[in-house]
């Protein structure tokens, strides 16, 4: 007889069993369950035609840049692959730290840390169970590209708990996410069918409003489509993703 739930978290991680599958065979970075051993097989082959294993940093980080929305000073890079934005942030004076579930992909980001001279701070694993000294904040930019929709809706309790631990007053937090509706991408089930069918479809699409609702005690500064970057271009963009940037009052 399992009679084990005594703290929230027990229920969190009870509800994470329901998507342990899932969190093997999504295509995102940053997972709970038993999603480590995917990723590892995952970023070993570093020739995959995957399009963010480019070490290209992400369009709208480098527009929040060049506005002067944000500024360099202390960056987290949640769910950082093979670390395209950690690096570009790194590159532009920013202190980074980076975290990723698998020990794989943060082996290739610290390779490309090497080859380009920049220094980045990096962990592997479940950013939600790491000891509060391995991500020491407060930060004033958390980068999220494309972890966040693949999260299970009961983490997003882990995810808001997180920004309010580590997020500096007036920091930002820069985020990717599946886009619903015409040209997205991502399941639109609602949060109650994910769980009657124990299965995140590949990630799940947030409308603006949604992510409005979710970060509702953040301040919006700009909630947009990202644009289409060509091939040759410097910076990764797709138009299936929403970019957001919200600061903390």
């Amino acid at each position: 007889m399992d009679r084990t739930v005594r703290t929230v978290e027990d229920v969190l991680a009870l509800l994470d069993g329901l998507f342990a599958s899932e969190s093997e065979g999504a295509d995102g970075r940053l997972a709970t369950g038993d999603g480590k051993d995917f990723w590892d097989r995952f970023y070993t082959d570093r020739t995959r035609p995957v399009p963010f294993f480019v070490a290209k940093p992400d369009e709208n980080l480098a527009a929040y840049l060049d506005q002067g929305l944000i500024a360099p000073g202390r960056a987290l890079d949640l769910g950082c692959g093979a670390g395209r934005n950690a690096l570009y942030l790194a590159a532009r004076g920013f202190e980074v730290d980076a975290v990723d579930l698998s020990p794989v992909a943060v082996a290739w980001a610290e390779d490309r840390a090497r080859e380009a001279g920049v220094g980045i701070r990096f962990r592997w694993g479940d950013a939600f169970a790491l000891p509060a000294a391995e991500l020491t904040g407060p930060y004033d930019l958390v980068v999220d590209s494309g972890c966040f929709h693949h999260l299970p809706p009961h983490r997003r309790v882990s995810y808001l708990a997180l920004l309010d631990r580590v997020l500096a007053r007036g920091g930002h937090l820069a985020l990717t996410s599946f886009a619903a509706g015409e040209g997205g991408m991502g399941s639109q089930r609602s949060d109650a069918d994910l769980y009657r069918e124990r299965d995140l479809e590949g990630g799940l699409a947030y409308t603006p409003d949604s992510l409005r609702s979710i970060f509702s005690d953040l301040i919006e500064v700009e909630l947009r489509r990202m644009r289409a970057m060509p091939p040759e271009s410097a910076l990764f963009g797709v138009t299936f993703l929403w970019t957001a940037l919200f600061r903390a009052g």
